[in-house]
């Protein structure tokens, strides 16, 4: 037995209830369920308004089952899943409830602090996870890139080249590479990827589903290039999560992925994405006129997303339309494209786009402290504490200079004309991100109300 005495053998917890009186109250219920009952309820995270319920029936999860089964068919059994987003997003509930279905393991992290170690520890096959994490893993790599000598970064170099025309070019449009493509990815695949993936803890990896938050078109592209297959994907809490994602073949950088099997999407007014299908929610909790107004009158979903479908039924998101700004020009920014762009860079840690009925877009950033203190010191530039460092003018202007240089392919209108420096990150625990790290806008917008109108103040 365990010394631990808060656990118990999954055996011996199962023969716990062979003798139970309410056991056949327990089949009384389960014969009266219908398929149409409430499963769960799931919240929206609250990033344009006040959280709603989300209703979903045993029909909507078993319906998603369906449509993944027929998607995802190189997942099995012999997986090993690690599950370490929040259960209460629907992207790592219906994840982890499509890994039950499929007989796959799940490892749960309990400490959102060790999950480096947890992932060495566990090494998944498969994982759901945000754009976020696929950041910081780009970012560690290309870091270690970087300080590599001579000949070891011209081999990183080149292992990506190779991956991206054996993997992109070749593999992804079922065309088979040519031999001396072919060797060099299989000797890459063994040293310098194989290296990389043990390092992060993913050396096993299967797929990885990603969705929840834009992921920049260029770090798809390199993680696919060193062999590290994410399944990108679009949906919402409403929709049972997926509406659409990657094919195992045949997928468009710059896509969300091609529409899920037996879901119709269609494109309304402002291009919002409209969704029907078995996998849509019930309705709002408690909330009837919501749920009247979230759909249109032939039964499509609202999503509240803008975006376009291509000839291929894939969809290309564009913004959020709540969250797209119209300056006090007339033109719209959309801030997520902007902020997508801008955290490519590895200076650049977080960052919220400022706009709506502005003169022109400015940006509030918090820096990455590892690298900016390493420019500092090698430029004799004073930086004790983060304060000192983001009040500097030196500091200032190299960071906006490095914004200039991304976004020199924006329109006029789109450029960010102004910054703030912050000292510390956007948080969970300050509620100014929701617990998928996407960023609460209204309340940024609160708490930098200061530093906000001294921008367009000066």
């Amino acid at each position: 037995k365990p010394e631990d005495k808060t656990s118990i053998y999954f055996d011996d917890f199962i023969t716990t209830g062979d003798n139970s009186e309410s056991l056949a109250l327990v089949n009384a219920r389960l014969r009266q369920l219908k398929g149409s009952d409430l499963a769960t309820i799931i919240y929206t995270s609250g990033t344009t308004g006040e959280p709603k319920g989300v209703m979903l029936t045993h029909d909507n999860y078993i319906q998603a089952f369906k449509i993944h089964d027929a998607r995802l068919t190189q997942c099995s059994e012999k997986d090993v899943s690690m599950c370490f987003l929040p259960l209460t997003h629907i992207f790592e509930k219906a994840w982890t409830y499509y890994c039950l279905h499929k007989g796959i393991l799940v490892a749960v992290n309990r400490d959102p602090t060790r999950i480096q170690q947890t992932l060495r520890q566990i090494r998944p096959t498969l994982m759901s996870n945000v754009p976020r994490f696929w950041e910081k893993v780009y970012d560690g790599i290309q870091q270690k890139i970087e300080t590599s000598s001579g000949v070891l970064k011209w081999l990183f170099e080149d292992s990506v080249r190779t991956g991206r025309k054996h993997n992109l070019v070749y593999k992804n449009q079922g065309k088979r590479a040519p031999f001396g493509v072919t060797l060099k990815f299989f000797l890459y695949k063994l040293t310098i990827f194989y290296l990389i993936k043990k390092v992060v803890g993913i050396d096993r990896g299967n797929f990885f589903p990603v969705a929840g938050a834009p992921l920049s078109d260029k770090i798809n592209e390199f993680m696919q290039s060193i062999d590290v297959h994410l399944i990108y994907g679009y949906g919402l809490s409403e929709t049972t999560a997926t509406v659409s994602c990657f094919l195992e073949k045949g997928f468009t950088i710059g896509t969300v992925g091609k529409v899920m099997p037996e879901v119709e999407v269609k494109i309304g007014t402002n291009d919002e994405i409209l969704v029907k299908g078995k996998t849509v929610m019930k309705g709002y909790y408690k909330k009837p006129v919501e749920t009247a107004a979230i759909f249109t009158e032939d039964g499509f979903f609202r999503t509240g997303d803008a975006g376009r479908l291509t000839g291929n039924n894939e969809i290309i998101l564009t913004e959020r339309i709540k969250d797209l700004y119209k300056t006090s020009n007339g033109k719209y920014i959309a801030p997520q494209m902007i902020e997508t762009r801008m955290t490519e860079d590895k200076f650049i840690d977080q960052i919220a786009v400022i706009g709506d009925e502005r003169k022109f877009v400015s940006a509030l950033i918090v820096p990455d402290f590892g690298h900016l203190k390493q420019y500092a010191l090698e430029h004799q530039i004073p930086c004790g504490s983060n304060e000192e460092l983001v009040e500097n003018k030196e500091i200032h202007d190299y960071m906006f200079g490095r914004i200039e240089l991304l976004q020199a392919q924006f329109t006029s209108y789109e450029k960010i004309k102004k910054i703030t420096l912050l000292p510390h990150p956007f948080t969970m625990e300050s509620g100014e991100l929701t617990n998928t790290l996407k960023l609460r806008r209204k309340i940024v917008l609160q708490r930098y109300a200061a530093e906000i109108e001294k921008m367009y103040a000066e």
